[in-house]
């Protein structure tokens, strides 16, 4: 995976908030409508609700100065995209959301972009504060993307996935997924009263993959910024493989054989192994978003 040395960066589209201070609180659901969907489809990749780090009581976010000067000094070209990962997750961002607005135009519609916040240990949000335990998510409240980059290092050493710079790009472009799920207004197919593997929620979770494989398929010929040229300049099989490999990772039977010796498909909230990987390389191998009908 390799972006252009040349190609500009837009650090608009990235909020760092690492480093700010954002005051505890219970980790319970949300409560209302911002909470539900955040529990359908604002859990990352096979968290528990359990695991779910989200309360919506007083909890207000602290003041704090963003770093997001230091990213526009530090993530200013592929360049720095290929030599450090929070510029990478700007790149790819940056990719993502280009491909989108131009996919919605061709189409007829608009995209709204939506930032990807960095941060790190907790955040606020729309739909209450979470914590890193959540993983990676997408809160239709703020429409944001939120992200620790310290999951990465988890998705390795936890979840097993070999890891890679294209593992980190289809778990960007996933969340993305599910903001493109949002503007379609897809998520209330999702509350179908059916749980685990059979349910809306599940296939929910499946064609954000499916999406992420469209925006690959299409990455390497997507331009943006302001070179005229796609941001992305290669993308190997390696990384392909990289890519579904995470999928694989985070599957529900995966994660449920690994941390509680046995698969409960009742309780799935993501899919399997099998049906994640089916479903980007779906996406990948088709490069088309109306091929990503996971509710046939």
């Amino acid at each position: 995976m390799q972006f252009d040395d040349d190609a500009d960066l837009d650090t608009s589209e990235v909020q760092d908030v690492r480093g700010s201070r954002i005051p505890g609180g219970r980790a319970t659901i949300g409560g209302g409508l911002a909470g539900l969907i955040a529990l359908i489809i604002g859990l990352s990749f096979g968290v528990g609700p359990d695991q779910l780090g989200l309360s919506s009581g007083g909890d207000q976010p602290a003041a704090a100065s963003s770093s997001l000067a230091q990213m526009q000094q530090t993530c200013r070209t592929g360049r720095d995209a290929n030599a450090q990962e929070d510029c990478r997750i700007v790149a790819v961002v940056n990719s993502v959301q280009a491909y989108w607005t131009r996919e919605f135009a061709r189409r007829g519609g608009r995209y709204t972009r939506s930032p990807t916040v960095l941060f790190s240990g907790r955040v606020t949000t729309a739909c209450g504060t979470a914590t890193s335990a959540v993983g990676p998510f997408y809160c239709p409240g703020d429409r944001k993307v939120h992200l620790d980059l310290g999951f990465f290092e988890q998705l390795r050493t936890a979840f097993g996935a070999s890891g890679g710079a294209f593992a980190q790009a289809y778990v960007v472009a996933h969340e993305y997924g599910h903001h493109v799920q949002d503007l379609m207004g897809t998520p209330a197919r999702s509350q179908d009263g059916v749980t685990g593997a059979k349910g809306n929620a599940v296939r929910v979770e499946l064609q954000a993959d499916c999406y992420a494989g469209v925006w690959a398929r299409h990455a390497t010929t997507t331009v943006a910024g302001s070179t005229g040229r796609p941001l992305l300049k290669s993308l190997t099989d390696a990384d392909i493989r990289d890519g579904l490999d995470a999928a694989a990772a985070v599957g529900d039977d995966r994660i449920q054989a690994r941390y509680q010796g046995r698969v409960t498909p009742e309780t799935w909230t993501h899919g399997s192994a099998q049906q994640r990987q089916q479903w980007f390389y779906q996406g990948f191998s088709s490069g088309d978003m109306a091929q990503c009908n996971t509710f046939r």
